[in-house]
């Protein structure tokens, strides 16, 4: 379900919209890309962290974690380990997206060429970053906590600038989204199919800040690991 449900359930609605908008001939020149290839970027962003998540809380489910944890395994591989099986998921999902994209509205995402590679990368990276930020709360307050793992990601599509430019933003909105990865990578994603070239500054912004907030998100499920330890919680997450 969640890797193929979704994904064709968004395609099939957003796909059907933006061929209804392509009627207008002349009126929305290069809509219908920007529609279709956000929403296969998105659903990149998306995935990378719900297959970190729901990893995460099948290990909770199935009373699992404490067998993973009095094993010499420690945090830092535990995380590596759901980036991994995110990376797997994530391959699944956004292939059949990309394929079906290709299949029934004729889009071809690879004709951003070689450009969208690092974009998608920082995609993955800020859904890891927000995924490791949500399996640390779950993993501190427990079952109250799980409707984060489906919903976290949705708090920053408003600021992503997913659908539309930046630029419609109010001032102070605007300001936020300068600090949100995803947003520098969606205005460079318009920017490549407005003119074919590489948009180098939003990629630096969203490197630096992909990279800060994967630091502080490793920080902070390490950090709610211990006090989990110290409570003597471990064994009871999950009830």
């Amino acid at each position: 379900m969640e890797i193929f449900y979704w994904p064709l359930l968004d395609l099939l609605m957003w796909g059907f919209i933006s061929t209804y908008l392509s009627t207008f001939q002349g009126a929305l020149p290069k809509f219908i890309g920007f529609i279709i290839g956000a929403l296969i970027m998105w659903d990149i962003l998306f995935r990378s962290q719900q297959g970190l998540t729901i990893s995460f809380l099948e290990d909770m489910w199935s009373r699992n974690l404490l067998n993973l944890f009095v094993s010499p395994l420690s945090v830092l591989e535990y995380i590596c380990s759901l980036l991994v099986v995110s990376i797997i998921k994530l391959v699944f999902s956004s292939g059949m997206m990309i394929a079906l994209a290709w299949l029934l509205y004729s889009y071809n995402i690879f004709e951003l060429g070689i450009y969208i590679v690092p974009l998608a990368m920082n995609l993955i990276v800020m859904g890891w970053a927000i995924g490791i930020i949500t399996t640390g709360i779950i993993l501190r307050y427990g079952q109250e906590a799980e409707v984060l793992a489906w919903g976290i990601a949705f708090l920053f599509q408003p600021f992503s600038a997913v659908f539309y430019p930046v630029d419609i933003l109010p001032p102070l909105v605007q300001t936020i989204t300068r600090f949100i990865p995803s947003a520098h990578v969606f205005e460079g994603m318009r920017y490549v199919i407005s003119t074919g070239t590489f948009p180098v500054e939003h990629f630096i912004w969203a490197v630096v800040l992909n990279i800060i907030y994967l630091i502080l998100a490793i920080m902070f499920f390490c950090w709610n690991f211990k006090a989990v330890k110290k409570k003597g919680i471990l064994a009871n997450v999950g009830e």
